[in-house]
């Protein structure tokens, strides 16, 4: 995720990544970490690599009202529907594009522009080759596309920021607003055969036909496709306006209002998204896995208010140590996000943690989740403490 791992200073004189490149290279160097950042993106980050699990193996021990809601909220909408889990892809797209200026702007005062298109190409291809490798293990053969999971839509993303991050805020937000009205038209009136104009029913829709035109039935005869319904190139679109909201965060962070303004532009930017979305909801349905407009609303507006929870205690407050833990995976998400896709600890750590059910009965998933969570925080401690910071 591009720079999902370690997020760049914000420089607070000047909203840099508006100013011509001469006078971003003269700006010097006033350095304010965006601990937010690292919170958030761990505080995701933590549900992927096991925090799902954790609940339930907790609600394994028990059923109550409000581990069950959780474990809920912990799962993907089968079809219609939001849901907390629906709304970490989306946070990720969002906090890609909030770090585009700020490294923009870090970077311009050693590189040229040109230099740092050819550095944005580079992390591109890397993130797009991480997602291929990703999928190819995870179906167990050779895979190049994998638009319906995170890494590829991540990178295409932001490499559009990074091409648009010195066009004016309004460009920015016109090209946004204008992919998602954009889609929106497209599946409301555009037909194709045996597919009616405004079709969001499942496996029956202009996604669905696009992706087995452009990628052959053998996409959708692999999990999770057919059986889950997950839209791939057409539905990729609409994940760029997310990114270039936080495009627009970002720049709103880097300039020189107050922190509890920039907070307040934060609140209404998430607080109107949910707005729109919601009213949208009523003639579009609210579908992840096409990316439908009302939900990219949904989900951008709820990820925009989670930002601001953390910005607001972290940067604001400075209530900063109770948010060490989650830096630490947010630092290294990457890294972590590829290991737990590339490395199963269950097998080792159930050498250890088999013999606490016969102790505890139906406690086997709390424990085994507990020590996989633990380890995997200890590698990225330590990775921490020796400033090792794995970036695409």
């Amino acid at each position: 995720m591009a720079n999902l791992v370690s997020p760049p200073v914000v420089n607070a004189t000047s909203s840099l990544a508006a100013e011509p490149e001469s006078k971003r290279m003269a700006v010097p160097a006033a350095p304010e970490r965006l601990g937010s950042l690292d919170a958030f993106r761990g505080f995701v980050m933590l549900w992927i690599i096991g925090g799902e699990g954790l609940m339930v193996g907790l609600a394994a021990l028990g059923h109550n009202r409000v581990i069950d809601t959780i474990v809920y909220e912990l799962s993907h909408s089968p079809w219609q529907g939001l849901r907390f889990y629906d709304c970490i892809w989306p946070c990720f797209m969002l906090m890609v594009g909030v770090s585009v200026p700020l490294s923009f702007a870090k970077r311009s005062l050693a590189q040229t522009y040109h230099q740092q298109l050819v550095h944005a190409a580079k992390r591109a291809i890397v993130l797009f080759l991480l997602g291929s490798v990703r999928e190819s293990v995870s179906l167990g053969s050779p895979y190049l596309i994998e638009l319906s999971s995170a890494l590829q839509p991540i990178a295409i993303a932001y490499f559009v920021a990074v091409l648009v991050v010195r066009k004016s805020w309004r460009f920015q937000a016109l090209l946004g607003a204008g992919i998602l009205a954009g889609y929106a038209l497209v599946l409301a009136f555009i037909r194709a055969p045996g597919i009616s104009a405004g079709s969001y029913e499942f496996n029956h829709n202009l996604v669905h036909l696009v992706d087995i035109a452009l990628l052959g039935q053998a996409h959708w005869d692999r999990l999770p496709y057919a059986d889950e319904g997950w839209g791939t190139v057409l539905s990729m679109i609409p994940t760029i306006s997310t990114t270039l909201l936080g495009l627009l965060i970002g720049e709103l962070l880097m300039s020189a209002r107050s922190k509890g303004i920039k907070a307040k532009f934060i609140g209404g930017i998430g607080l109107g998204c949910l707005a729109i979305g919601y009213g949208t909801s009523f003639l579009v349905p609210v579908v992840m896995k096409m990316w439908t407009t009302s939900y990219g609303l949904l989900s951008a507006g709820w990820a925009s208010l989670l930002l601001l929870f953390f910005y607001w205690f972290i940067d604001i407050r400075g209530y900063r140590k109770w948010a060490f833990p989650l830096s630490v995976i947010g630092m290294n998400a990457i890294f972590i996000y590829m290991f737990t896709s590339l490395i199963h600890l269950d097998p080792m750590v159930g050498v250890f943690t088999r013999p606490m059910v016969k102790l505890w009965p139906n406690s086997g998933l709390l424990f085994q989740q507990v020590a996989i969570l633990a380890v995997e925080w200890v590698i990225l401690f330590w990775m921490y403490k020796r400033k090792i910071f794995v970036k695409a």
